[in-house]
């Protein structure tokens, strides 16, 4: 038996550098584009996410819901930009929207009557909402809605939850483990996510300004929240005078005001991002007008927020089109619709398979997790051997461009892959 485990596990390895080979083999002018970036860029990129072994594919057009690389390689796009594609690639009326604006001008360097149009837009849709400001993108939110939410409770403690992630400087990891060292100098208190008796901890401290959380974990793994977990947060922190902040930038997408009309939730802030700005640089945050009056100085508040670009022609354009013109409650609901029909059916077809294959998530959120990551690695190889991208870590987030059939392609081939892997590679043959 351990000779089997040995000859699988070197299987896996070998198996591994032969799906890299075979990759760089058929993209040699997405290797020559790589090993240029790598001569001015830190590993080759400027966004971490999308490296991968052996080097990531390069795009050079995207239109619906494909994306085709430097090699002329074709691939039906199920990653979603993390989220941010929800609106698929390069849409018609996005686009319209956004060389009309250009045509009155971009960089005015004051205020212009877009502003109020997307704001009014965005309290209209979520509920939470009485009043908000925009960023650039969804980290930003998040950080200015923390350091409001502590000024306005006169506190410093902010609650967060293990393998949260809010942003390049607000990730988190195991609890007790290591954390991001790129993170903000807050003062972090962590609990375990979507563990009701953990909040005990948290609430006992007395410095607690505001809870941060999300309502699917999506940097995380795609981890869905229980209703009881939220509703539990709502009602400590109303309890303990704390600020509940739920990061919205991906879980918005989950229903026409989000996750929180999903869950039933009403937070005292919200943030927001992502496919929002309709795939331009775009981020939001905004919540009670009590806590907003914090920025207006009329009325004695002593907050400030500066950036130069939030209030950019572009993003604001492009966000007035998107939710005037894509997000109508049919289409929300028909893509979160085929996310979770795509989720169960992978769990089911996967179920007892010695990888242990397993799809989590909610909605047009998916992730799939293996037991060892070479596993997840093959797949992955093996997707885009079929014309077919999903994050390296297997993460995917349905457009509304993706089709019932794209969603049965992608079910045939990991089905397909399945049965090659269980003989090939596991079994150590």
């Amino acid at each position: 038996m351990g000779d089997c485990l040995i000859g699988a596990m070197t299987d896996l390895t070998t198996a591994v550098a032969a799906a890299h080979i075979r990759y760089a083999n058929k993209r040699p002018q997405s290797a020559a584009a790589d090993e240029r970036a790598r001569r001015v860029l830190p590993g080759g990129n400027t966004r971490s996410v999308l490296d991968f072994e052996p080097f990531p594919f390069r795009v050079a057009t995207a239109v619906g819901a494909e994306v085709v690389d430097l090699d002329g390689l074709r691939y039906v796009d199920f990653c979603g930009n993390y989220t941010a594609g929800l609106l698929g690639h390069s849409p018609t009326a996005i686009r319209d929207a956004i060389v009309a604006a250009l045509d009155s001008g971009w960089a005015v360097g004051a205020t212009h009557e877009r502003e109020a149009e997307l704001a009014e837009l965005i309290c209209a849709r979520f509920a939470s909402i009485d009043q908000v400001r925009f960023t650039n993108s969804g980290t930003e939110a998040n950080l200015m809605a923390v350091g409001t939410a502590l000024h306005h409770t006169g506190k410093s403690s902010v609650g967060v939850f293990d393998h949260g992630y809010h942003g390049g400087v607000l990730a988190f990891g195991d609890l007790g483990g290591p954390q991001n060292p790129l993170n903000v100098p807050h003062r972090f208190v962590m609990s375990a996510f979507d563990d009701v008796a953990g909040l005990d901890a948290l609430f006992a401290d007395e410095d607690l300004g505001c809870v941060l959380v999300e309502a699917v974990q999506g940097s995380g793994g795609c981890r869905p929240a229980s209703a009881e977990f939220l509703h539990e947060i709502r009602t400590r922190c109303t309890e303990h005078g704390v600020v509940m902040i739920l990061d919205e930038v991906m879980t918005s997408r989950l229903a026409p005001g989000g996750a929180q009309e999903r869950f039933g939730i009403t937070p005292d802030m919200t943030t927001l991002g992502k496919y929002l700005g309709g795939g331009m640089s775009f981020g939001a945050f905004g919540g009670k007008q009590s806590i907003m009056a914090e920025f207006v100085a009329s009325k004695g508040g002593e907050l400030t927020q500066a950036g130069t670009f939030n209030n950019n022609v572009v993003s604001l354009a492009a966000g007035i089109a998107t939710l005037r013109t894509q997000l109508d409650a049919d289409r929300l609901a028909a893509v979160n619709e085929r996310g979770d029909r795509l989720r169960l059916a992978l769990n089911e077809l996967a179920a007892g398979h010695p990888t242990n294959l397993r799809a989590t998530g909610l909605g047009s959120m998916v992730c799939l997790h293996t037991d060892d990551p070479r596993h997840l690695e093959l797949l992955f190889h093996a997707l885009l051997d079929e014309g077919l991208s999903i994050a390296r870590r297997g993460f995917m987030a349905l457009s509304m461009e993706i089709t019932d059939a794209d969603v049965e392609r992608l079910i045939t081939a990991i089905g397909n892959w399945l049965d090659r892997h269980a003989q090939d590679v596991v079994s150590g043959s």
